[in-house]
């Protein structure tokens, strides 16, 4: 039954995508057009997650250095910070989404115009730019997807912190978190590094396809 609604949601979600492509069409904003704006759109989110997770770092880095002090309020604030870290994350994974939806959209009605030329050497040309735009966006998403990965060890290592501080407000518990300082700052540097990848990619896309 899960199985069932997830695959109604997704007909629901391509059929909403493809009315707002048609009307944006009849506005002279094409599918192109759209693209390059939710290239920018997850760049932008990809830069925000990495900020997040860098003040989450941080957060972290407080809790466990700091000796005494209001155990509570240390605990508030790292979960805070990992409410942040989870909005984030899923904020780019939809980002990312979109992206992918308006692509599929925009090459398979390249590829379906392609029948519509009667001039073959127009026809081979835009084909030829096809496929290489085609390689250029596969190259990006694989950045994008990256990226996205890059950022599940760090959530479920916050996560876990947050949950063994709640359960554990004392001492021993901040210095049962200190060897976990090593591992989270090390998959946050690999977060980071993942990112400015797929920034990188996504800027170059967005000048090729201008």
């Amino acid at each position: 039954m899960r199985a069932l609604w997830s695959m109604l949601a997704l007909v629901t979600l391509l059929g909403c995508e493809s009315t707002y492509y048609n009307a944006m069409e009849k506005v002279g904003v094409h599918k192109r057009d759209i693209l390059v704006d939710r290239v920018d759109e997850a760049k932008g989110a990809q830069l925000e997650t990495q900020q997040q997770f860098k003040d989450a770092l941080s957060e972290f880095r407080a809790v466990v250095s700091i000796e005494g002090g209001d155990l509570e309020a240390r605990y508030k604030r790292l979960k805070n910070e990992y409410d942040d870290s989870e909005t984030a994350a899923r904020n780019l994974s939809e980002r990312i989404e979109k992206v992918e939806s308006v692509a599929e959209a925009l090459f398979d009605e390249w590829e379906d115009e392609l029948k519509l030329y009667s001039n073959s050497r127009l026809r081979a040309d835009s084909e030829s730019k096809l496929k290489a735009t085609q390689r250029q966006y596969r190259g990006l998403l694989s950045a994008m997807q990256r990226s996205e990965k890059s950022v599940e060890p760090v959530l479920a290592a916050l996560r876990d912190n947050v949950l063994y501080l709640k359960h554990n407000l004392n001492a021993s518990a901040i210095g049962a978190l200190k060897g976990e300082l090593n591992t989270i700052d090390r998959d946050v540097q690999k977060l980071i590094s993942a990112m400015e990848s797929s920034i990188k990619e996504s800027d170059e896309f967005i000048r090729q396809l201008k």
